[in-house]
């Protein structure tokens, strides 16, 4: 059975007029279930998990900071969200969420999470609304529990993964895959295992192409036992962060080219959401909905 991380946390309260979609978490359960795509059994509640799994990813002096939310005011503007007790607890959640959804792809072959894919968080700091990078740290639980050794991190978000790329920077045991808008934030890239910098106005050939292209040959050459892959819907050309021209069919095929080739490798995959910006929030709804569609119709 697919199984889902979802939590009320995960829609938090910001101010009005705030760019970050918060509503989409409670919207994007709604939209599967309704639809028959998904039933409750198919959602699992995450927690806090325990300390030492961010510790293993993230510094101390910077993790205790954003808990006890004495994170320096020019660090906080960066994360880009009003600093709360309930955000950092949410960020934490989140990152369990992930961590939970991995061992459910070692059980059924994938595992979701409705939030997550916080890619800007680095091993010191946080930026673009991320604080504790939810991969990142289930990648490190899954090695330190000898249930993965080879991971690829594959981020098809339309921003560079930069904090993912630092943190695995000198690891030869996680390979940072990242295709990404060339001309996007963050705007000082950092360098990743592949990094695939697309140009402005990027479409749905153009994109399918390369990625059908390097996603196999990475897979023959780095042979991963394990994949968590960023499924961001801010690649569309409708996303006011984006600088692609990609569609909702595109977005879609993408997912689909992806998951498929995960089963049938036989390589369990962990899916978190990652950004998406269009000023049409059901164009959002709908294309991260294709993700779990998509999911459903090939591993179930």
């Amino acid at each position: 059975m697919l199984k889902i991380a979802h939590h009320p946390l995960y829609n938090h309260p910001l101010p009005e007029g705030h760019r970050f979609p918060m509503l989409k978490y409670d919207l994007l359960p709604q939209q599967l279930l309704e639809e028959g795509c998904c039933v409750p059994d198919n959602f699992f509640m995450p927690s806090v998990p325990n300390d030492k799994y961010i510790l293993a990813v993230h510094d101390p002096e910077y993790f205790y900071d954003l808990l006890n939310i004495k994170i320096p005011q020019k660090a906080a503007r960066k994360i880009g969200f009003p600093l709360t007790e309930d955000l950092v607890e949410r960020e934490r959640i989140i990152a369990d969420g992930t961590i939970k959804a991995s061992e459910f792809a070692l059980q059924y072959g994938i595992g979701m999470n409705i939030a997550g894919g916080t890619h800007h968080a680095y091993s010191d700091k946080g930026e673009a609304f991320c604080m504790l990078n939810d991969q990142a740290i289930a990648a490190r639980y899954l090695q330190g529990k000898g249930l993965a050794k080879n991971i690829l991190i594959l981020d098809l978000d339309v921003h560079q993964g930069n904090g993912t790329a630092e943190i695995f920077q000198n690891d030869p045991s996680v390979f940072t895959f990242s295709m990404h808008g060339a001309g996007n934030y963050p705007f000082k890239k950092e360098t990743s295992d592949m990094d695939i910098p697309l140009p402005k106005g990027t479409t749905d050939a153009q994109y399918l192409s390369i990625l059908k292209d390097r996603l196999p040959k990475l897979l023959a050459t780095f042979k991963p036992d394990f994949i968590f892959y960023l499924t961001g819907v801010d690649i569309l050309g409708t996303d006011k962060l984006g600088t692609l021209n990609m569609t909702i069919e595109g977005c879609k095929q993408r997912d689909i080219f992806v998951l498929e080739t995960c089963h049938n490798h036989q390589i369990p995959v962990q899916c978190s959401m990652g950004g998406g910006y269009s000023e049409d929030l059901k164009l959002i709804i709908e294309a991260h909905a294709n993700t779990f569609r998509a999911a459903q119709n090939i591993y179930f």
